[in-house]
């Protein structure tokens, strides 16, 4: 009785107000489910395509009607009457229906979606936890707390995209992020006696007017100091630079200043960042086809850095598998979104932790309310969480979920391996 009836898809909204796709099916046991496509502001060129209308007479040319249509019509059409239980089978259908290298013809906004609500029948109708019916071993992951925005996600003069904490001390997941609390909340109190604005971006993270990468970390190692916590053993800081941002058409980039200076230079630079301030991990150091600077900075730094591909990997086996082979990082961030569907993240998570590499589950800096991220890091025993700052409930919503999956796993709850 777990077969499909119907799937559904509308049009829903995510953090930025902007149109997005949810997608519910229906199982003839009257059990259901919803997930939620989220969206990124800083893409990779690389990603699978988010499809959109492009009519600029309906929401500015952002709405997901046609996305929407196509699970109404093509999707469902192909899922209804199988079983939700057989997940590759349900997502190889989605990737054969499609039948682009990208997603160029469904969506991927609308074949995730999919994907995850089919998942979330399946262990409604398993009488499982999300997370029970996703792995079979679970940890809590350290979370990569977003508190200063700068790049695409914030008005300000910062060019590093986003300055995070990650509060490698944490006993458990709910002294994580008491540890965060306390230093979001020290840094909140700096930046009003500095006069500076504790609005915050896209993410959650305060976006004061700050002019230099130096000025926004003194700010962060002072918050720690005054939250009695020790930089670089209680909290460490983490960066994602978001370097496609920052790239001209010479090969340089500007991520010290507005001004270019060579991929060289600027591994120089991470150097000088790493030996001031307790960095552990860095983000998209150079740009999704920089492949040379990518290995000179692993070669230089990564054994004592955690160096991330984002834009460089988006969630793909093909490119996850140069970046090995090239030994281009350390670290990979994995969004779902970027390829499509579930299985395929899976697969991704399973070859990066087969070469060594530390997972990171993220959010999408334009995402919703939906936690599904918050299961699947814990189910892939994944080391961490990326999902924004301790604000917005878009993003405390994944928060939320990991101190229920940390509650309910009771006394065989443990904090991952970073």
């Amino acid at each position: 009785m777990t077969k499909i009836k119907s799937v559904k898809g509308r049009q829903v909204f995510d953090s930025r107000g902007n149109p997005t796709v949810e997608a519910e099916i229906f199982l003839e046991n009257n059990i259901s489910a919803t997930a939620i496509s989220p969206s990124g502001a800083s893409t990779g060129a690389f990603e699978a395509h988010e499809l959109r209308d492009k009519n600029k007479d309906k929401f500015l040319g952002k709405s997901v009607n046609i996305a929407v249509d196509n699970i109404n019509k093509k999707i469902s059409n192909k899922l209804i009457g199988l079983e939700c239980d057989d997940q590759n089978n349900i997502d190889n259908i989605l990737i054969d229906l499609d039948g682009s290298e990208n997603k160029a013809n469904l969506g991927a906004n609308a074949t995730l979606a999919v994907s995850l609500a089919n998942s979330k029948c399946a262990a409604l109708s398993n009488k499982k936890s999300l997370f029970k019916n996703l792995g079979n071993n679970f940890s809590l992951p350290f979370p990569l707390m977003n508190i200063i925005n700068g790049g695409a996600h914030a008005d300000n003069d910062l060019n590093i995209q986003e300055f995070m904490i990650r509060p490698d001390s944490a006993k458990n997941f709910m002294d994580a992020i008491e540890k965060c609390f306390i230093v979001i909340q020290n840094l909140k109190k700096l930046l009003k006696s500095n006069k500076m604005l504790t609005n915050v971006g896209d993410e959650g993270g305060f976006a004061p007017s700050i002019n230099s990468n130096e000025q926004a970390l003194e700010l962060i190692v002072n918050a720690i100091e005054k939250s009695k916590l020790k930089p670089g053993k209680d909290i460490v800081i983490c960066l994602d630079v978001a370097a496609n941002e920052l790239i001209n058409e010479k090969g340089e980039y500007s991520i010290q200043s507005k001004n270019f200076s060579s991929a060289d230079a600027n591994i120089d630079y991470y150097k000088k960042l790493i030996s001031n301030y307790p960095i552990k991990s860095i983000e998209d150091p150079f740009a999704e086809e920089d492949w040379e600077s990518w290995k000179k900075v692993t070669n230089e730094i990564g054994k004592n850095v955690q160096i991330v591909g984002d834009d460089l990997f988006v969630t793909n086996v093909k490119r996850l598998s140069k970046g090995i082979k090239e030994k281009s990082a350390n670290s990979i961030l994995v969004k779902p979104n970027q390829i499509g569907t579930l299985t395929e993240t899976l697969k991704v998570i399973s070859m990066a932790k087969a070469a060594g590499f530390n997972t990171i589950i993220s959010h999408r800096s334009g995402d919703t309310e939906d936690t599904f991220i918050a299961d699947l890091a814990s189910a892939t025993m994944s080391s961490q969480i990326k999902t924004g700052s301790l604000a917005r409930s878009e993003r405390v919503a994944k928060y939320n979920r990991l101190l229920r999956i940390e509650e309910e796993l009771g006394n065989n709850a443990k904090m991952a391996r970073i």
